[in-house]
């Protein structure tokens, strides 16, 4: 007994020893940095206790290089399996103070075990991201099988089967950016995660003058212009509730129901908060996102892409406890009109949704795509359709209110009947048409308009008609099928509730096919 004691402690110190990484010198300089370590940041994401670590003893590949005289600690990274809230999932966490968390062989080998893994048990994978780039000398002459290109492979392969979310803990350079971006949600950390393919050295190298990381690679940049990221955390311990939050709307694969959430929120509550803040002038703006706090169990909404193409609102919120997906126009920005941006995020927000079968809600309130030169040029046609494909492909339940305008190919993009939506209400303020109606009176009597003695009369009287039959708002939306009700604002969320939960045993037959051909 006494010998396998000792054995065992011979284990443990070695344990021990391995699990400190690069040792307390750089545990103190990330500390400084303010940044965790890789294993204090699973720690936070995991149930405490619950975290199963997978090869702490492996050693990185030999190379022939004097890097092989180095002690690195697992190859930079710390990867295993435990749960979030009772929930099984993978992680992985990059550990800078080991060689700045470079990726070499047998680091990619325990992150593809790992996803490899998390594919055969259909559960998510987390991903720390904290690296400075591939270590070179392991690159020279490794298996590509064991690089960033399997990686990057079997990202594509977990894409819609389970949920992926990485978190931009740190620096990630050149083809690495490539991973994170490959997953479902990144979030990104303020002032400590920087992202890009190409440095700024390179670009300077290369006759692109100088730039700075802040304009190529900051989380505000990606948030604002990119679009890359869907969330800027404060801190490493932000990023975490964050991932945490978003996982709490997903399933674990596509084959589950998201979970529900019990909530105290009276399923029945009238929403009169909505009067006040909906002008009724359609010409007045207002921010959306302040509907959905309004309808939303606990006033609770989680934006996605909140800085990006502010025009378009994406997020989750919860329905009498249901998760729900929500896409929104947003008249606080250029009138709600769906540019080649907001057109990007509200299809990749859908395909997300109906990934994991998460029900969706159109809030629609736009005058149509935006027109211009610049957006001709720029693909808006290109750009809007993946929208139109994206809407028309989701089989999740879609309920599409029309808050106040929706003309033309804006309705058409927002999910109308006719592109699959199971419930379309609307407000009374509803406008719904193929445009405004001082538009249509405009070229319907053209002609007229422009012979008549008193030009300004005769659209007034024209105007005055058309209110009053085809331009009848709502009503002409009811009369010829364009909505099932128009509702009360004030019984907007206890209907919406009512709605999901009736749809929620919703199936759609499809003919078969390998994918659809969106227009990217």
């Amino acid at each position: 007994m006494e010998d396998m004691l000792r054995i065992i402690e011979k284990v443990e110190v070695r344990r021990k020893k391995l699990m400190e990484g690069g040792g307390q010198k750089q545990i103190d300089r990330q500390h400084s940095r303010g940044k965790l370590t890789a294993r204090e940041r699973i720690d936070l994401l995991l149930d405490d206790g619950s975290f199963r670590e997978y090869d702490l003893w492996r050693k990185p590949r030999m190379t022939g290089y004097d890097i092989d005289a180095r002690d690195l600690p697992g190859d930079a990274v710390v990867s295993g399996s435990g749960t979030i809230n009772g929930r099984h999932v993978y992680v992985y966490s990059q550990d800078f103070t080991v060689l700045g968390g470079t990726m070499a062989t047998i680091h990619a080998k325990k992150i593809i075990k790992i996803m490899e893994d998390a594919l055969k048990m259909r559960v998510p994978i987390i991903g720390f991201i904290d690296s400075g780039g591939v270590r070179i000398q392991d690159f020279i002459n490794a298996d590509l099988d064991d690089t960033y290109a399997k990686i990057f492979y079997l990202h594509t392969i977990l894409s819609g089967v389970v949920p992926q979310i990485s978190l931009l803990v740190g620096p990630c350079a050149a083809g690495a950016a490539y991973s994170p971006m490959l997953t479902d949600f990144l979030v990104m950390v303020d002032k400590i995660s920087h992202m890009y393919i190409a440095s700024p050295e390179l670009i300077k190298s290369v006759g692109g003058g100088e730039v700075s990381v802040e304009e190529i690679g900051s989380p505000k940049m990606h948030a604002e212009v990119s679009g890359v990221s869907d969330i800027t955390a404060v801190d490493d311990k932000d990023g975490i509730k964050r991932a945490q939050e978003l996982l709490a709307f997903l399933p674990s694969n596509n084959k589950e129901l998201p979970p529900v959430k019990e909530t105290t929120d009276d399923p029945d509550r009238k929403t009169d908060e909505l009067l006040t803040i909906v002008p009724v002038n359609t010409r007045k703006p207002y921010n959306v996102c302040k509907v959905i706090e309004v309808i939303a169990d606990d006033n609770h909404f989680l934006e996605i892409k909140k800085d990006y193409a502010k025009n378009m609102v994406t997020g989750f919120i919860r329905l009498g406890g249901l998760s729900v997906g929500v896409v929104a126009n947003n008249p606080y920005w250029l009138g709600g009109a769906i540019d080649i941006n907001a057109a990007d995020k509200d299809a990749r927000f859908v395909r997300l949704c109906d990934s994991y079968n998460v029900p969706i809600l159109f809030l629609v309130d736009n005058p149509a795509y935006l027109p211009g030169k610049g957006q001709e040029r720029g693909g808006i046609i290109r750009h809007g359709a993946k929208i139109l494909h994206a809407v028309s492909e989701a089989t999740v339940p879609k309920i599409t209110l029309c808050m106040r305008k929706g003309y033309g190919g804006g309705l058409t993009a927002m999910c109308p009947r006719a592109m699959g939506s199971d419930l379309v209400l609307a407000w009374p303020t509803a406008e719904l048409g193929l445009m405004g109606a001082e538009g249509a009176v405009s070229i319907i009597h053209r002609k007229e308009i422009k012979a008549a003695e008193n030009p300004d009369e005769v659209f007034k009287k024209r105007l005055d008609e058309w209110n009053k039959t085809a331009g009848e708002f709502p009503f002409q939306a009811g009369a010829t099928g364009w909505v099932e009700d128009i509702i009360d604002i004030r019984d907007t969320r206890s209907i919406l509730i009512e709605g999901f939960k009736r749809f929620l045993g919703k199936t759609v037959d499809r003919p078969w096919k390998k994918h659809g051909n969106i227009p990217l």
